[in-house]
């Protein structure tokens, strides 16, 4: 009513739901010990609630989910009654950030300082803002968050393997080590003919289950050119799916495609 003079050119939508899906936050570090200094280059911003958003190595940080995850800081002080300026935010992601970047110094006046290889800081807001790019940290510092790439070499994951076995995580990392080992499946078997402790890589590869997988898919491949084998010899279909234990669906696209060649 307050606006009913400009009726026509306003839209008003009552209690317009934001979201269809539950809002998560990729992960949230919160000290214990609130004074505890943190000598790490990627937590020397970190406050009492650190908010961190990670993008995998094919996506990037845009400035929608720049205020996205903004809006989640804002939405966790309410809900949990913690002051906004215990905060921080960071975003990970594989690439530099060029647009967004842009906007951060000429929309909103920030300014951008590189504080250490990889890692931006944002200053100008009430809370801490950094923008990691994980491609650019020195392995030395920060192997496992480097790590988190698709583009790893065969000595990384070495090195990888190793660590996580000499401080006996392999298991309790295991998504760590799938989601490396699933993006990286080349290197992997690279750094398996290279490196002098197999045993450890193994045990490494096995821990996430991949290795079961790789089995199971080569002895799928021979199946099949056994399959293929025997249907060029001209040995009946029954015959096939018995001796080779395929579906009978995949025997039938197996003698499809001969067919076709034919």
């Amino acid at each position: 009513m307050e606006l009913r003079a400009y009726h026509d050119s306003l839209e008003f939508i009552p209690e317009f739901p934001l979201t269809s899906e539950p809002l998560r936050i990729d992960c949230i570090i919160i000290k214990k010990t609130k004074d505890i200094v943190i000598k790490k280059n990627l937590a020397l911003i970190f406050r009492e609630v650190n908010l961190m958003e990670y993008k995998n190595p094919n996506d990037y940080i845009s400035v929608e989910d720049f205020y996205k995850v903004y809006g989640y800081a804002c939405l966790y002080a309410y809900l949990k009654k913690v002051p906004i300026t215990s905060m921080t935010i960071s975003f990970v992601e594989n690439h530099y950030p060029k647009k967004l970047m842009q906007h951060i110094k000429q929309i909103r006046s920030y300014t951008v300082e590189k504080t250490s290889p990889g890692i931006y800081t944002i200053k100008g807001d009430i809370l801490p803002i950094q923008i990691i790019n994980n491609r650019l940290l020195a392995q030395d510092d920060n192997l496992w968050l480097k790590s988190l790439s698709n583009k790893l070499k065969p000595i990384s994951v070495i090195k990888i393997s190793n660590e996580a076995v000499k401080h006996n995580k392999s298991a309790r990392i295991k998504a760590y080590l799938y989601a490396i080992t699933q993006a990286n499946a080349r290197a992997i078997k690279e750094a398996m003919t290279m490196s002098n402790d197999t045993l450890t890589l193994d045990e490494v590869i096995e821990s996430t289950g991949l290795g079961a997988r790789w089995e199971a898919r080569a002895e799928e491949r021979n199946k099949l050119s056994i399959a293929k084998n025997m249907i060029e010899l001209g040995l009946p279909f029954e015959t096939i799916v018995s001796a080779t234990k395929l579906d009978s669906e995949k025997v039938k696209e197996l003698f499809q495609e001969a067919e076709k060649k034919d």
